[in-house]
């Protein structure tokens, strides 16, 4: 052992000696096939990634299994790094056929840090270079011996040859399975058309928004009380109604049919025109399911809607299911800041800048089943005011998977039970005063075969004064058949994070803002959740639910009311 440790010194030396330096590798075109990784295993449903280098040039694409039957939405990417060049591409080919591309000099990729630890893949001795970006350590193996270069993902970094093994936090990544060498090739990878340069940023954009179908149902209308209102004749697809002196905007709009994978999300910018308050709002569906419609009643009138009728005698319109009729959907329920962009110039508090407009954006994908096809969709914003508010709505479709699943989709249930938030509030719908020694009681059926019922529930309390509603904490209890399935304080103690929206808040003389105090369910300047309430057990039939609060009583002229929505889902088996 000793003789042969000499041996290498004497060479060596020798070496040294006379200047001899080891032979480089000869430069050769050809192909990396990787499989993606997860703690050592393969999986094989994601498919390969594909490296082929040849004349300096590398291109890098993924290849989806036989199998897999890709969305037609997906581009078609690839990666070119041009070492001669000293530049790294990606490209991308949309389903509209346009083509992008963003550039990144070599020079300015990640540069991983060469270590003495060693590795032989597929028969070629691999050095090992490490990376941490954005916290996550990634652990590169590459070979300088196969007389080419290139790594599946740049955004990792570029090493001297190439890279046969990625691994991210000791867990998942990319090994090469196979490598193909050729002496030469007259093959030219770099393509003669690389498509409109982009940033990076607009770059993964669009890669995203391709993804996406989006229908804009309102672009920044006005919700206003007291202008003059001149509607459309019938049901114009696609064109502006205003309703209840223009406090209810609505738009019969057409929504793409798509797979029960999707998710489905609503986003609303909000800001005031004029008004200074804080006010009520909500986005709805109206269903047409059944004989009659809520269109009915914004169309001829509040008094055409069916009837509920509390203990008192007092009616309320069209806010309960009844075997003809079903209230509206209620997608968002949202509330106004105390007017922001409107008031911003007009009111300066030391420590505050102040927000442009109230953003929200919503999952909404279990109301999915009924966010197809052609549907009106409205919006309400409670006001007296001639400026009013500015509301903009967008509905976002994002496809859950890549690839086009052969299994047949889960027929989804939804059912609208009931709705007291009187979005006609300006036309004479009444408040949602039913509470008071009552329960709001509504009759409904399940079919056959449907399972894992829930409720989706939705409440925020009102009645702006010291003893009303809005600032008093009140238990909303629900009921099945007679027996309490729920209970729960609907209750906001967060509102003071979203002073920044509230310009013309009130300011007291203790230094808190009428938008910091806390709500029923609610804050200024936010949108509230729906709570689930599981329907365990409840088999299918004829069945009753009851909504109990004790709502406050009335103080002069003011009255605290109770704005609850409640849509039953389900699946079929």
């Amino acid at each position: 052992m000793k003789k042969l440790f000499v041996s290498a010194l004497l060479v060596g030396a020798l070496c040294n000696a006379f200047n001899v330096k080891a032979k480089p590798v000869k430069e050769k075109a050809g192909t990396v096939v990787y499989q993606m990784i997860s703690h050592g295993k393969p999986i094989p449903q994601a498919g390969e990634t594909i490296l082929k280098y040849a004349n300096g040039v590398a291109v890098v694409e993924r290849k989806a299994p036989k199998e897999q039957n890709l969305i037609p939405e997906v581009p078609k990417e690839k990666t070119i790094i041009d070492f001669s060049g000293g530049q790294a591409y990606q490209l991308a080919k949309l389903m509209d056929g346009s083509l992008y591309h963003t550039a990144k000099q070599l020079s300015d990729l990640p540069k991983p840090k060469v270590t003495d630890e060693t590795e032989e893949i597929l028969g070629y001795n691999c050095k090992k270079a490490t990376i941490v970006l954005f916290s996550n350590r990634i652990d590169l193996w590459f070979t300088t011996e196969a007389g080419i270069k290139g790594a599946p993902s740049v955004g990792s970094g570029l090493t001297d040859g190439v890279v046969l093994k990625m691994v991210r936090n000791g867990s998942y990544g990319m090994l090469a399975t196979k490598i193909d060498l050729q002496k030469k090739s007259k093959e030219e990878l770099m393509p003669t058309n690389l498509g409109a340069l982009v940033n990076g940023p607009v770059y993964q954009s669009k890669l995203k928004s391709s993804y996406i179908k989006s229908v804009e149902v309102f672009d920044r209308e006005q919700i206003s009380w007291g202008n003059e209102i001149n509607n459309p004749e019938g049901e114009v697809l696609d064109a502006i109604y205003k309703y209840a002196g223009g406090t209810l905007i609505l738009k019969k709009v057409k929504l793409p049919k798509v797979t029960d994978d999707y998710d489905v999300f609503a986003e609303i910018v909000q800001y005031s025109n004029g008004d200074a308050y804080d006010r009520t709002g909500s986005i709805f569906m109206i269903p047409q399911d059944r004989e009659r419609s809520f269109l009915d009643g914004l169309q001829k009138g509040v008094k055409t809607l069916p009837e509920y009728k509390d203990v008192e005698g007092k009616a309320y319109q069209g806010v309960v299911a009844t075997d003809d009729y079903l209230p509206v959907l209620e997608m968002v329920r949202f509330f106004t800041s105390f007017g922001v962009r409107a008031f911003n110039e007009k009111r300066t508090v030391v420590g505050q800048q102040w927000e442009d407009s109230t953003i929200f954006k919503q999952d909404i994908s279990y109301l999915l089943p009924k966010l197809q096809g052609e549907v009106w969709i409205g919006a309400f914003i409670g006001n007296y005011d001639k400026g009013g508010h500015k509301l903009s709505l967008k509905l976002n479709y994002y496809p859950g998977s890549r690839v086009i699943s052969e299994e047949p989709e889960k027929k989804k249930w939804v059912l609208p039970l009931f709705n007291t938030c009187n979005v006609m509030e300006m036309a004479g719908q009444s408040y949602g005063t039913m509470f008071k020694g009552d329960s709001l009681k509504v009759g409904f059926t399940i079919p056959e075969g449907v399972k894992n019922v829930r409720l989706e529930y939705i409440s925020t309390g009102h009645g702006g004064w010291g003893g009303g509603d809005e600032f008093n904490q009140k238990m909303n209890e629900i009921f099945v058949d007679g027996d309490k399935v729920f209970g729960y304080i609907p209750w906001r103690r967060d509102c003071g994070t979203y002073r920044n929206s509230n310009p013309s808040s009130g300011n007291f003389w203790n230094g808190i803002s009428s938008s910091d105090l806390s709500r029923s369910g609610w804050c200024p300047a936010t949108l509230t959740n729906p709570v689930t309430v599981p329907f365990t057990g409840i088999e299918a039939g004829k069945h009753t639910i009851q909504v109990a609060i004790p709502i406050g009583p009335k103080e002069g002229g003011s009255s605290s009311s109770w704005n609850i929505s409640g849509v039953l889902v389900g699946e079929y088996e």
